[in-house]
């Protein structure tokens, strides 16, 4: 038995960092993943593709942990950064993309991330679960974005 809960989220802000700066740390995925919270291991799994291991959420008697991989790909003409799900790699399918704005003196972003969740839970415990998963990856998500903006150098 498995539960499997959708994620699908968007974000638009707007950094007093560069366009160029911004980019940078975007399209470097090691980079960009440091200013995520809760992650446990990146791995480079070559050809663009990453295998991210986040860290046991739960009690020691019932934990869950996310596990999956993502091929990314950047465009810097298009000021775009772009993940897409590798299947068969842990218990989730993350995608999404970074697209930036050059606005001269600072960078219009925005984020969008659509995910599938399977957590070895029976059906029944869908209706608790299912919100508290989507809820602490949103809190993952604000936070990430918080430590981004405070590293471009605050929201323009």
């Amino acid at each position: 038995m498995a539960v499997t809960v959708n994620i699908d989220l968007g974000y638009e802000f707007e950094v007093k960092a560069k366009f160029a700066d911004v980019f940078e740390v975007l399209s470097d995925v090691p980079e960009s993943v440091s200013h995520f919270p809760k992650v446990d291991k990146l791995t480079d799994m070559g050809d663009g593709v990453y295998k991210w291991e986040m860290e046991k959420v739960g009690t020691a008697q019932v934990n869950i942990q996310t596990v999956y991989a993502s091929k990314y790909a950047s465009n810097k003409a298009k000021g775009t950064v772009t993940w897409t799900p590798v299947p068969g790699v842990g218990n989730a399918l993350v995608g999404g993309h970074w697209k930036l704005k050059d606005n001269k003196k600072s960078t219009g972003v925005e984020l969008k991330i659509t995910g599938e969740i399977t957590l070895p839970l029976p059906g029944l415990m869908k209706m608790v679960v299912a919100p508290v998963v989507e809820s602490e990856f949103e809190k993952l998500v604000d936070k990430y974005i918080a430590n981004l903006i405070k590293r471009f150098g605050g929201e323009a």
